[in-house]
C-alpha cells in the first residue's frame, strides 16, 4: 500500500465512514486523513469526495467477518471526542481483516492500543451516566433529564434507557452539544434541540415534593464534620455534580 496526501470525505456517519474505509482498504489506499463534511480545510489541504452509499449491511459484514466486539469498539471510537478517530478507526479495521479477533492482542500496534484505550473510556463515561443520570418529572407527565458528557454517548444512554422506563415517556438532553433524545413508548428520536420548545422549569407538584423531600432527607443523614468533598469526588467526578438533586444547593454556593 502506498500512503497517499489525499484526505477522504464522509457525509458524518457511521454508516459512511464504514463504508468509506472498507473501499479504501479494497483499493489499497492508505489515506492522509480522513475527516467530516464539517472539515476546516488548510490552504494545502486536497480533498476527496468519493460516491458513498450509506449502505447498513456494512455492519453485517463487520460482524460477520470481524466479530460483534470489532464494531462496538471502533462504534465507541466514532462517538469520542478524538481529533484522529476517522484514521484510527481505518487503522483498527485494517488490522482486524488481518488478524481477526486476535487484532485485541496487538497492543504493540499503536493505532490498535490506542482504539482500545478510546472504546474503554467511552464505555466507561456511558456506564457512569447510567447511574448518575437523574429524571424529573415535568406538568405534562413526561419524564426530562440532561447531561453533559465529554463524549457522544446519548445514542447508547438512549438505548439503555428504551430498556429501562419502556412504558414512560422521556427526554434527554444532551447540553453541550444541544441535542435531544426523545421516546415515545416505542423508539426514540434524537434531533436539534433548536427544533423543539421545551418547558423544563414546569415541574409536576409530585416531583417538587419529592425533591423537597430528598434534599431534607439528604441533609439529615449527612455530618457536617466530616463532609470530604474530596472523597466525594472519588466515588463521583465534580463534573456529574451540575445535575444532581442533592448536590444543587452545594453548587449554587459554589458559583
Amino acid at each position: 500500500m502506498k500512503k497517499e496526501e489525499n484526505i477522504y470525505i464522509y457525509n458524518d456517519t457511521f454508516i459512511s465512514l464504514l463504508n468509506l474505509c472498507l473501499i479504501l482498504l479494497k483499493n489499497n489506499i492508505i489515506p492522509f486523513n480522513i475527516k467530516d463534511t464539517y472539515y476546516q480545510k488548510n490552504l494545502f489541504d486536497n480533498l476527496i469526495y468519493l460516491d458513498i452509499k450509506e449502505d447498513e449491511l456494512i455492519l453485517d459484514y463487520i460482524v460477520n467477518n470481524l466479530g460483534s466486539k470489532v464494531l462496538s469498539t471502533i462504534y465507541n471510537v466514532f462517538n469520542s471526542t478524538d481529533d484522529n478517530k476517522e484514521l484510527i478507526i481505518y487503522y483498527f479495521i485494517k488490522f482486524s481483516i488481518k488478524y481477526k479477533n486476535k487484532v485485541f492482542y496487538m497492543r504493540n500496534l499503536n493505532s490498535v492500543s490506542v482504539a482500545i484505550k478510546i472504546s474503554n473510556y467511552v464505555s466507561s463515561e456511558t456506564h457512569k451516566y447510567k447511574g448518575f443520570l437523574r429524571f424529573k418529572e415535568l406538568k405534562n407527565k413526561i419524564l426530562y433529564a440532561e447531561i453533559e458528557p465529554v463524549n457522544n454517548i446519548l445514542f447508547k444512554l438512549s438505548n439503555h434507557f428504551k430498556n429501562r422506563l419502556k412504558n414512560e415517556f422521556w427526554i434527554i438532553k444532551d447540553v453541550g452539544r444541544n441535542i435531544l433524545s426523545i421516546y415515545d413508548k416505542k423508539n426514540f428520536y434524537i434531533i436539534n434541540a433548536e427544533n423543539f420548545k421545551l418547558y423544563t422549569n414546569e415541574l409536576s407538584n409530585e416531583e417538587v415534593n419529592i425533591e423537597l423531600l430528598w434534599k431534607d432527607f439528604y441533609k439529615t443523614i449527612g455530618i457536617k464534620s466530616r463532609k470530604n468533598d474530596r472523597c466525594r469526588m472519588n466515588f463521583m467526578p465534580k463534573r456529574y455534580w451540575k445535575y444532581i438533586i442533592e448536590m444543587s444547593e452545594d453548587n449554587e454556593k459554589s458559583c
